[in-house]
């Protein structure tokens, strides 16, 4: 386990020895530690609690691999199990919060609590709830930042469609749709529990006004960054919508196409069926070489004409010329 120790509201950070971090939580006025445990528990592990002298019965959650999102307000503590992004993946950081320390656990790196410590000599939070409220705020902004970045892929992808039309951007559709899925799944539990618990903390009337002021602004944020994931969600819908719509005019244009070599040569096919018959009236009569040319030939020029001038004066003619020049200006 790698134990960091920063004394605030100074803001110096160190690393230091699990009995370093021990001691100092038991006197120290105002102490954040950070614990990174290894990504995969190993056997006989030791609970971090006991090992950084937390002894309370409720704190057999702290560092467990398997533990869900947590929002809860006990006393004088508070217990979170926050959710994070950290290189596309989930990561979920465990919080316990007291009026004199605030600890954070998590297994293998998490960058968020490196660029939190990095603020706190410029930033100074007074006491250990403004920057659990600080801790949270930057969890919640590695999913603003990850939802952010997939819509702006997603509108570029629509822009590309329009462009030339391939499969690999349904692929790339479908990995997005699959993140947005993952982001709105694994915080909207946090979400839900966070905003319940922090509601009924600050409708206490013993709740302080400036921690009133970091819950509520706490809340605004979690809520915003929701309601852009969800806006991924239906931009992703948008794009899928928006390829089927591309390939539907594609067949389209290739069913016109088709439409008007059948209506060509549909007649000139009936007129060589009809000439090939072996009636008598065909093959005694109809022997010279002007009756060839005016009936095998010109009657198949004359339906020719009148073929193409009914497609010209319809739909499917002006339809396959505008479909061309689309193709043509993407």
């Amino acid at each position: 386990m790698i134990v960091s120790v920063v004394s605030m509201p100074e803001g110096f950070a160190r690393r230091a020895p699990v009995s370093e971090a021990r001691e100092r939580l038991a006197e120290s006025r105002f102490l954040f530690v950070d614990a990174e445990l290894p990504e995969e528990a190993p056997p006989g592990e030791q609970p971090v609690a006991h090992l950084l002298g937390l002894e309370a019965d409720d704190l057999a959650w702290l560092g467990r691999e398997t533990e869900s999102a947590r929002a809860e307000f006990r006393g004088d503590s508070a217990a979170f199990v926050v959710p994070a992004i950290e290189a596309g993946q989930v990561i979920h950081l465990h919080v316990v919060a007291t009026e004199r320390y605030l600890v954070a656990v998590h297994r293998g790196p998490a960058g968020l609590v490196e660029n939190l410590i990095a603020r706190f000599p410029h930033e100074r939070p007074p006491d250990a709830v403004a920057t659990l409220f600080l801790l949270l705020g930057e969890a919640v902004e590695t999913y603003r930042r990850s939802a952010v970045q997939a819509l702006l892929e997603v509108e570029d992808l629509e822009d590309a469609m329009f462009r030339r039309r391939e499969p690999e951007q349904l692929y790339r559709l479908a990995r997005l749709r699959r993140t947005a899925a993952l982001l709105h799944h694994t915080l909207l539990p946090y979400h839900q529990a966070a905003e319940e618990t922090i509601t009924r903390r600050v409708l206490n009337r013993n709740f302080p006004e400036e921690r009133h002021r970091l819950a509520r602004e706490y809340q605004r944020v979690s809520r915003q960054v929701l309601t852009e994931i969800e806006a991924l969600q239906e931009a992703a819908r948008r794009g899928f919508s928006t390829y089927s719509s591309l390939v539907s005019g594609e067949q389209n244009g290739v069913i016109n196409r088709l439409a008007i070599v059948s209506t060509i040569f549909l007649p000139l096919s009936f007129l060589t069926g009809f000439f090939g018959m072996n009636f008598a009236y065909l093959t005694d009569e109809l022997e010279s070489g002007a009756v060839f040319w005016l009936l095998a030939v010109g009657l198949q020029v004359v339906f020719l004409v009148i073929a193409l001038y009914v497609l010209h004066r319809t739909r499917i003619w002006r339809r396959l010329h505008d479909d061309e020049e689309f193709d043509d200006d993407r």
